[in-house]
């Protein structure tokens, strides 16, 4: 008779995982990060490249140039891509991530932020290069997530091109680790053009050192409780009428706008018994 599964004994429940997102979902809980398939092809990157590069010239002349944007080290970002071109919107409402979201934090999610990332070939220093949680400044934890971010990575991420460096499980301690800790358990995760990298927010993380002459890029997602501000008002910058379907509004914020004054409140609360 053949043995199979793993030996053990005085086990009594076990977690069950049976399809790719089902493991991704049980890798996050346990080590605070899995990577997961785009289901994009070819075609659908190279759309996504063209619109990156064309993005970033587009807001870097928006914005006073590149070299204004250096002195405020914001010259390798993206802000809310999804404002300048429709295929960032079909990115953050990848079907995969907004399962393994809903399944995660639950069935109301914000798109907090949306920023394209370029880490730059052989720069020791760049503003992703430090370890941090995608909610910054913040020492707890809490029993199931209240955030993830999902990092698509438009080109492959190598150890030679800086791919993302995690610190396993930290997501569940409130404090960051001794550098003894970091060093020892930290873990390049590389991953294929297409997939994204997802991350419990409060997981430590950090951009490595691109030792190659190509630039590495990625557009970062962060989606959130609905209760966490938004880093850039969505619905103000993008306008009323830029999604009309209940379910990318309800995605962006429309629903969740801190209302101006107590007019605003009531009509708030009016508009959703109407509907």
């Amino acid at each position: 008779m053949t043995k199979t599964g793993i030996a053990r004994y005085g086990v009594h429940t076990q977690a069950q995982s049976s399809t790719a997102l089902d493991r991704a979902l049980e890798q996050i809980k346990l080590v605070g990060f899995a990577v997961v398939s785009g289901d994009y092809d070819a075609s659908d990157l190279r759309r996504f490249a063209d619109a990156f590069d064309r993005t970033l010239q587009l807001t870097q002349g928006m914005y006073g140039g590149r070299d204004k944007l250096k002195r405020i080290d914001e010259h390798n970002t993206i802000r809310v891509p999804l404002a300048h071109d429709p295929l960032f919107l079909k990115l953050a409402m990848n079907a995969n991530i907004l399962e393994i979201c809903g399944r995660l934090i639950g069935d109301y999610i914000i798109l907090n932020q949306q920023n394209g990332i370029v880490n730059p070939p052989n720069a020791q220093h760049y503003n992703q290069a430090a370890y941090h949680r995608d909610l910054p400044y913040q020492h707890f934890v809490s029993s199931r997530p209240l955030a993830l971010n999902a990092l698509f990575c438009l080109d492959p991420f190598t150890a030679e091109n800086g791919a993302t460096l995690v610190v396993p499980a930290s997501h569940k301690e409130e404090a960051f680790p001794s550098d003894f800790m970091v060093e020892t358990l930290q873990k390049t995760v590389t991953a294929e053009a297409g997939s994204f990298l997802v991350l419990d927010a409060m997981l430590f993380h950090c951009g490595g050192v691109n030792q190659t002459s190509n630039v590495r890029r990625a557009v970062n997602h962060l989606y959130t409780i609905p209760l966490m501000r938004q880093q850039i008002d969505l619905p103000s910058m993008l306008g009323p009428d830029y999604a009309t379907d209940k379910q990318t509004r309800r995605l962006l914020g429309y629903e969740v706008q801190t209302p101006r004054d107590v007019s605003a409140f009531y009509g708030g609360r009016l508009s959703r018994v109407s509907t």
